[in-house]
C-alpha cells in the first residue's frame, strides 16, 4: 500500500478539540452535521507559478462544497490561509491513494500534476488571506483571497 506521503498531496495536520475551535469562531460540528451534500457546489482551483486561480476564489456560507485543488505546475505548491481554515467545517480531503479526516488543517500542498478533492462547509462569511508558503511563491506573487459571501 502506498504511503500517504507518496501520493499526491501532503497535508499538515493540527488536532484541536471542538472547544478551541468554537472560541474563535462557528460551531463547525453543527455546520458538518447539518450540511446537505446532495446540494454541494464544486468551486476548483488551479494553482501555478506563480497564483491561484480564479482569484478571489468565491465560497457560500453554509453550502457544502467540493474544493478541487489541482496543481497544473512544474512546483508544489502549499494552500494556507489560517483563518479560512479555522472558520470551515470540514468532512474529509482525499486524493487518488486514500482520504484523511481531521477537524483543522494549517496547509495542503499539492503535488505538480496532481489534485486533491476537499470537502467542507464555509461556517462563517469574511474575506480570508490565501497564499503559498513554498519559499519565494508569495514574494513572486502566489498570494489571493477566499471571499465567503
Amino acid at each position: 500500500m502506498k504511503s500517504l506521503v507518496t501520493s499526491a498531496f501532503v497535508l499538515s495536520l493540527v488536532f484541536l478539540s471542538p472547544s478551541v475551535i468554537s472560541a474563535e469562531g462557528p460551531d463547525l460540528a453543527m455546520a458538518l452535521a447539518g450540511a446537505d451534500w446532495s446540494k454541494m457546489e464544486t468551486v476548483t482551483v488551479t494553482m501555478i507559478e506563480h497564483g491561484f486561480s480564479p482569484s478571489p476564489i468565491v465560497l457560500k456560507e453554509g453550502v457544502p462544497t467540493r474544493l478541487v485543488l489541482k496543481n497544473a505546475g512544474k512546483e508544489a505548491h502549499y494552500f494556507v490561509a489560517e483563518q479560512f481554515f479555522k472558520r470551515i467545517a470540514t468532512r474529509k480531503v482525499q486524493g487518488s491513494d486514500g482520504e484523511i479526516k481531521a477537524p483543522y488543517f494549517t496547509a495542503v500542498e499539492v503535488y505538480p500534476g496532481k489534485m486533491l478533492e476537499w470537502f467542507l462547509v464555509p461556517a462563517q462569511k469574511g474575506v480570508y488571506d490565501l497564499l503559498c508558503t513554498v519559499k519565494g511563491h508569495a514574494e513572486r506573487g502566489m498570494k489571493g483571497t477566499i471571499e465567503v459571501h
